[in-house]
């Protein structure tokens, strides 16, 4: 009688631990859906949804001047393409964009070089660098306007240090504001391709740049034949990441230009931003999704192009 009991006492006393043992598995097994879900339901009903319905009001008359929403075809892409308007400013974002690209990653690959060394006074020059990063972007464009303005504080300089009275229109070019606007957006985000840089220097075996350093190689030579081919995957995510966000920016032409002078900087986002403001709202969703196109068409070819040349390289 008494092993009996015993013997039941075990089982009833395991099937608990059974039952614990198995919820803790379960747990594991699922506590990752629980982080999801939510990032899901964000992404879906803020990326997702917008994406969606910006396809579908493309092809519709939906405007502040129309009591009902109906299909309405091409109508929209065609309108837009006979005013060259959205010709004119796609040709406009693409040019601003590899301008971007290219003053962004000489900006921080000329600091990411001068700063590689681990020493106290370049590791407070790389946090005073990245500071732009970290700014509004509003902010930084109205803070160059301001400096870059007829009466701003550049031309103040200049008049202090000539002795004569400077007033140069450094925003008022039609062929020159546009490169000086692409430079302030390089400005404010070659920080961050500067850590980008620098995290692929250190990523180079001190061992190989010691033996080409006995070999007899110079500093230059040693960047241009071994470092500088080792910085493929920095220049991948860099390169790629800055021509295609600037594709999107908006804030930093806004805030200095608005656009102008002439149209001459006036990106696709800006016109979006005003079309959209004159109630014309299927014709700043056709842009959009001009845009959203023009993106991917950039991307898919770039990306491959720059993943080849890293497989290439390394």
């Amino acid at each position: 009688m008494t092993t009996t009991s015993t013997t039941t006492g075990e089982v009833s006393a395991k099937k608990p631990a059974h039952r614990v043992n198995a919820r803790i598995k379960l747990m594991k097994q699922n506590y990752p859906v629980r982080f999801i879900v939510p990032a899901i339901a964000v992404l879906l009903f803020f990326f997702f949804v917008p994406t969606i319905l910006n396809f579908v009001f493309a092809f519709t008359n939906w405007s502040a001047f129309s009591k009902t929403i109906d299909f309405n075809g091409l109508d929209n892409f065609r309108d837009l393409f006979q005013s060259g308007t959205l010709t004119r400013d796609l040709r406009t974002t693409f040019i601003y964009a590899v301008l971007v690209a290219i003053f962004q990653n000489t900006f921080g690959l000329i600091l990411a070089v001068f700063l590689e060394e681990d020493t106290r006074l370049n590791r407070f020059a790389r946090v005073m660098f990245f500071i732009p990063v970290i700014m509004s972007a509003l902010a930084v464009g109205y803070i160059w306007q301001a400096v870059l303005k007829t009466d701003g504080a550049l031309n103040s300089l200049l008049s202090l240090i000539s002795g004569a009275n400077v007033q140069i229109a450094w925003l008022g070019s039609p062929v020159w504001t546009l490169v000086l606007v692409a430079a302030i957006h390089g400005w404010k985000w070659m920080g961050l391709s500067m850590l980008i840089f620098l995290a692929g220097l250190k990523t180079i075996d001190p061992d190989v740049l010691e033996a080409a350093s006995i070999d007899g190689a110079n500093r230059r030579q040693i960047f241009w034949k071994i470092k500088f081919p080792l910085l493929a995957p920095a220049f991948t995510f860099n390169v790629a990441t800055a021509l295609l966000g600037s594709m999107n920016g908006f804030d930093i032409v806004q805030a200095t230009t608005a656009g102008g002078p002439g149209g001459s900087t006036e990106i696709l986002n800006i016109f979006v931003w005003r079309t959209f403001g004159k109630g014309l709202y299927s014709q700043s969703t056709t842009m959009s999704l001009v845009l959203f196109v023009m993106v991917t068409a950039v991307a898919l070819p770039l990306i491959w192009f720059l993943r080849r040349r890293e497989a290439k390289t390394l």
